[in-house]
């Protein structure tokens, strides 16, 4: 059994973007597969009881839970799903497992964003020789740079995002 360090989370609001009044929020810690301790913010719908379908949300690279896949993962919970926060942790050769994924995979780019080629990219090589392809869809948004997405409210696709879950059956 792996041994779970004891890591000091803060419990104060520490997020760049207002706490919604719809959603119940709480830090976690969970351990990876090579025993390391990770932190984590899990939002669920205010007074969640019972089962809700999950999302686990992780921002661009360079961003933080407490920016960008927080704020994804408090705007989905207001929609009535489980979600999760969490940094990008990968221990492989980025993207060599890609198109093993059999879970329902949304990848959100600006059209205009500098590392938009990298959305393609990771989206191509996810569907390629894949017998998981269904359930993976390249949201392009019109216009959009990087940070746009971060928490552009008026930018980001939240209908979407929700509608690409509940055809994949999350939700």
């Amino acid at each position: 059994m792996l041994k779970t360090e004891e890591l000091k989370l803060v419990s104060e609001w520490d997020k760049t973007f207002p706490k919604s009044e719809k959603v119940d929020h709480e830090k976690v810690t969970f351990v990876n597969r090579y025993g390391i301790t990770l932190a984590a913010d899990l939002y669920k719908p205010k007074n969640a009881f019972g089962k809700y379908p999950a999302i686990a949300v992780s921002g661009p690279f360079g961003a933080v839970k407490e920016q960008c896949s927080g704020l994804y993962a408090q705007t989905m919970a207001e929609k009535g799903y489980l979600t999760i926060g969490c940094m990008s942790f990968m221990n492989q050769p980025i993207l060599k497992y890609s198109n093993e994924i059999r879970s329902a995979v949304l990848i959100v780019h600006g059209e205009k964003a500098h590392s938009y080629y990298f959305g393609k990219d990771a989206y191509e090589n996810m569907i390629k020789d894949s017998k998981y392809t269904s359930n993976k869809e390249l949201l392009t948004i019109p216009g959009a740079v990087h940070t746009d997405l971060y928490d552009n409210l008026d930018m980001i696709p939240f209908d979407k995002i929700q509608k690409f879950f509940e055809e994949n059956g999350v939700g």
